[in-house]
């Protein structure tokens, strides 16, 4: 197994700086990009991101994207209209397929985006992200564009934390590695499991089940490599990638969500008991506080009417 991955990093990994955009823009031959932002309560960076595409990819002379879509999932600041001032076309979670009732989590968002945007190729990039380069959309984009075997892409980066570099992914290193490296080895080679930075083919996306929470990166790459295999897969280096760090509260949900989409992976059986409790300290001692923790997925976007009906007026 060592040997596969082995033999996949060194066909399958590569740097933004091996496809420029004057190479790629050439290679879609009529093949449609759309991006998507999943956002909630992003308005000190969304703008920065959706000016930085629109300038650098979507003029008459760098026509790699076709379509900027924000979803928004309820923010409570000025998001969507910092993200429309921007020129992002924006769109309410609530307002996509109305006949099912939204769950809170950002792969609900990604799920839902598939119905409010056209492209062949879909590029995912969280909405919290600074000092943004578009090389986090030309590198994913790429090998989709010049390669027809590969389906899906993730970005690979440096994570800084407080200043020292490689200390950002903590759910990474402490859950989702150790995961992927005992149950699906063959999926050990990928730098950034989670990154929420990652580009495939509709095709594929329209396939697989979405966890509607945290566990959605961890969830799509499982399926993805039993869709379509391991060749099918690919990563790109794209530098390094600053954005908004969460407290350790936070990152305890983020980590019980994704042991319980591996785990619903692993067997159709009996799952963990979907609540985590956490303390907190107060002036009579330490008082527990209990969360649930993402037990929705959401059905392959085929199996969906409107978006079948969708695909067939498309």
């Amino acid at each position: 197994m060592l040997e596969e991955v082995e033999r996949w990093l060194d066909r399958r990994s590569w740097s933004v700086t091996e496809r420029p955009l004057d190479q790629l823009l050439p290679a879609k031959r009529g093949t449609t990009v759309s991006v998507v932002l999943p956002a909630l309560n992003e308005e000190a960076t969304v703008g920065e991101i959706v000016t930085v595409i629109r300038r650098e990819l979507m003029s008459d002379a760098t026509a790699l994207v076709d379509e900027l879509v924000v979803v928004d999932s309820g923010s409570t600041d000025r998001t969507a209209e910092v993200a429309a001032a921007a020129g992002a076309r924006v769109v309410h979670r609530d307002a996509i397929l109305p006949r099912i009732p939204a769950l809170p989590g950002k792969g609900e968002v990604l799920w839902r985006s598939l119905l409010v945007t056209s492209g062949d190729i879909i590029c995912f990039v969280d909405a919290d992200l600074r000092d943004f380069s578009a090389d986090f959309v030309t590198g994913i984009v790429g090998p989709l564009l010049t390669d027809p075997s590969v389906h899906l892409v993730k970005a690979m980066y440096d994570r800084p934390l407080a200043g020292s570099p490689g200390q950002g992914g903590r759910v990474t290193e402490l859950v989702a590695r150790p995961l992927l490296n005992l149950h699906w080895p063959q999926l050990a080679g990928f730098v950034q499991p989670l990154g929420g930075e990652y580009a495939a083919r509709r095709s594929l996306l329209e396939r697989l089940p979405f966890p509607v929470g945290y566990g959605v990166e961890l969830g799509l790459l499982v399926d993805a490599l039993h869709t379509v295999g391991l060749d099918a897969l690919a990563q790109v280096d794209v530098g390094v990638r600053k954005h908004r760090h969460q407290d350790e509260r936070a990152l305890g949900r983020m980590a019980a969500a994704i042991y319980r989409t591996a785990q619903l992976r692993l067997s159709r059986g009996h799952l963990v008991r979907p609540r985590l409790t956490q303390f907190d300290r107060a002036e009579e001692g330490f008082v527990p506080r209990t969360h649930p923790v993402d037990t929705e997925e959401r059905p392959p976007m085929v199996e969906v009417a409107e978006y079948a009906r969708r695909r067939r007026v498309a």
